[in-house]
C-alpha cells in the first residue's frame, strides 16, 4: 500500500511553557498555619479544612465570618480548626505542611515569609505575589474530581469566568461516578490487562459518566463488564468520524474533543488546524492523510485500508475531517467500507463551513425577504473542473442562496455558467478565505467580478463562495472588502 507520509504533527505535541506547575496536595490530618482573622483568611481556612487539614489559626481578632466558620466546624472527618488567640510566632511553624498569612504591609509579609521558609514550610501571603511560593486557583468542586484554574495572578476575574464556564460543562452527577471509580478501580484493574483492555473499559466508563447519573446498580454493572472484558478475546477497535469544524478550536463540539482525547490514532485532513489537533490525547499517533486540490494526496482507497488495518489491530481510530464529516467529506464511502468489514463506526458532527460563514458575516442564509432555500454545492469534480452534472438553470434561481465548497480554482468558470443560465451579473457574491482562522480574508462584490477577485485572493488557502441576494441585504459591502494585491 502506497501511503503518503507527512511530517506535520506526526509526533506527540511537546508541553508548552507553564507559568506555574499545577500540583494537588494531600492535606488529610496535616497541620497548616493560618495567620490573620480576616474574611479573606477565613475563605482559605475553610478550603484547607475541607481538604482534611488541621487548621491552626493565629489571630487575636476574628471577623464575624471567621468566628461563625470556626463555630460551625467542617464536614471533613479529619479537618478541624484550632484557634490560638494570639499572633503567630516562629514556633507556630513547627511540624506545619503549609503556611498562609494575611499581612497588612510588606514588612510584616517579609517577616512571615522568611520565618516560614526558615522552617522549611511552603508559604503564601494573601494578595502579595512577591511573598508566595504557591498560589490558590479558582476551583470547580466535583470531588474527588477537582479542577483548579490559575492565571498566574494576571487576571483573577478571568479565572472566575473560566470556572463558571467549566461548572456548566461538568454535571453534578460526575461526583458520584468519580467516587464509584475510586471504589472499584483496584478490583477492575486486577481483572484487566494493562493497555488496550483497561483503556477501552475506562473510556466506556467516561461515556456513561457524562451521559447518565449513577444509580444503585451502576457499580455491579461496571464490575460485570470488567469480568466480561477480561475473559473475551482482544477487542476489535473502532472508528470515529469526527467533524473538526471550520478551523477555530472553539467551534469544536464537546463530543469531538472527547473523541480526540480517547484516540489511539488520528487520521486528519490537511485543512484541520493545529489548534484543533492540540486538543487531542498526547499519546495518540497523528497521521496526515489530507486531500487538497493541486497537491499530492492520499488516495481514498489507502485511507480506507489504513482505518481497517488499525481498527482490526484493536485501535480507536479518529478520522478527523474539516467541517462536518457528512458534507462533502466522502464519509459515506468510509462508513460503507468499515461496516462491510464489521468495524463499529461512530459519527460526531461538526460545524460545516457554510454555517460558519453565515455566522462570521452576520448573514441569515435563508432571510425571508430574499431566499426561500439554501443549497450546498461542490465546486469541483475529481478532474479538478466543475462537475458535469450540475443543473445550471436550477442554480441560477435568484430566490435561493447557494454556497459553493471547494470552488476557488473554478470560480471564474462558475460565474460565467451562472450568468449564462440567467443569473444577473450584479448578483451579490461573497468570498471568505481561511474561514474563522487568524488569517481570514473576505471579499464581496458582483458575480461578474468573482473570477478576478479569486485570482487576486489566491488559491493557496481554502475558500468558500456564497452567491445570492442575502449577501447584499444582510452585510454592508464595505465590511467585507479587503485590500487585494
Amino acid at each position: 500500500m502506497d501511503v503518503l507520509q507527512q511530517p506535520r504533527n506526526d509526533a506527540p505535541a511537546r508541553m508548552a511553557p507553564l507559568a506555574k506547575l499545577p500540583v494537588f496536595w494531600a492535606l488529610e490530618g496535616q497541620r497548616v498555619v493560618v495567620a490573620g482573622g480576616s474574611d479573606a483568611t477565613a475563605w482559605k481556612a475553610e478550603l484547607l479544612a475541607a481538604c482534611g487539614a488541621q487548621v491552626h489559626v493565629y489571630s487575636d481578632e476574628l471577623s464575624d465570618t471567621f468566628q461563625k466558620l470556626i463555630s460551625r466546624g467542617t464536614d471533613h472527618p479529619q479537618g478541624c480548626f484550632v484557634h490560638h488567640d494570639a499572633l503567630w510566632t516562629t514556633g507556630a511553624f513547627t511540624g506545619a505542611t503549609l503556611a498562609i498569612g494575611d499581612c497588612e504591609d510588606d514588612a510584616e509579609a517579609q517577616a512571615f515569609f522568611d520565618a516560614a521558609r526558615a522552617a522549611g514550610v511552603p508559604v503564601n501571603v494573601i494578595d502579595k505575589p512577591a511573598f508566595c511560593q504557591f498560589q490558590f486557583g479558582s476551583i470547580v468542586n466535583r470531588s474527588p474530581v477537582v479542577v483548579s484554574i490559575s492565571t498566574d495572578g494576571a487576571a483573577p476575574i478571568l479565572a472566575q469566568a473560566i470556572r463558571r464556564k467549566i461548572e456548566t460543562l461538568l454535571p453534578l452527577s460526575l461526583k458520584g461516578w468519580a467516587e464509584m471509580a475510586q471504589r472499584v478501580r483496584e478490583r477492575v484493574n486486577d481483572r484487566l490487562a494493562v493497555g488496550p483492555q483497561r483503556r477501552a473499559f475506562w473510556e466506556r466508563f467516561v461515556d456513561r459518566a457524562f451521559q447518565t447519573p449513577a444509580d444503585a446498580e451502576s457499580e455491579a454493572v461496571l464490575l460485570d463488564e470488567a469480568a466480561h472484558v477480561a475473559t473475551s478475546a482482544q477487542e476489535q477497535g473502532r472508528v470515529t468520524l469526527a467533524g473538526a469544524g471550520p478551523g477555530n478550536a472553539e467551534l469544536l463540539t464537546l463530543k469531538a474533543v472527547r473523541a480526540l482525547q480517547a484516540a489511539d490514532v488520528i487520521l486528519f485532513d490537511d485543512l484541520v488546524s493545529d489548534e484543533v489537533l492540540e486538543l487531542s490525547r498526547r499519546e495518540a499517533k497523528r497521521m496526515l492523510v489530507g486531500k487538497r486540490g493541486g497537491r499530492e494526496s492520499c488516495r481514498q482507497e489507502d485511507i480506507n485500508s489504513m482505518m481497517l488495518t488499525l481498527a482490526k489491530a484493536g485501535k480507536h481510530v479518529v478520522r478527523l475531517k474539516s467541517g462536518d464529516p457528512m458534507i462533502f467529506g466522502r464519509a459515506g464511502e468510509e462508513i460503507a467500507c468499515l461496516e462491510k468489514a464489521g468495524i463499529a463506526v461512530d459519527v460526531v458532527p461538526g460545524i460545516t463551513a457554510a454555517s460558519a460563514m453565515a455566522s462570521q458575516l452576520g448573514i441569515s442564509l435563508t432571510h425571508r425577504d430574499h431566499a426561500q432555500s439554501v443549497r450546498f454545492v461542490t465546486g469541483h469534480s475529481r478532474k479538478g473542473t466543475l462537475p458535469d452534472n450540475l443543473e445550471w438553470t436550477s442554480l441560477a434561481d435568484p430566490k435561493t442562496t447557494t454556497i459553493y465548497y471547494m470552488a476557488g480554482r473554478t470560480a471564474g468558470e462558475l460565474a460565467k455558467r451562472l450568468v449564462a443560465a440567467g443569473l444577473p451579473p450584479d448578483t451579490p457574491t461573497a468570498i471568505v478565505q481561511s474561514l474563522t482562522r487568524k488569517d481570514e480574508r473576505r471579499w464581496s462584490g458582483s458575480l461578474s467580478k468573482l473570477g478576478e477577485a479569486m485570482c487576486n485572493i489566491g488559491f493557496d488557502q481554502p475558500v468558500l463562495i456564497g452567491v445570492g441576494a442575502v449577501f447584499q441585504s444582510e452585510t454592508k459591502a464595505a465590511d467585507l472588502q479587503v485590500a487585494l494585491p
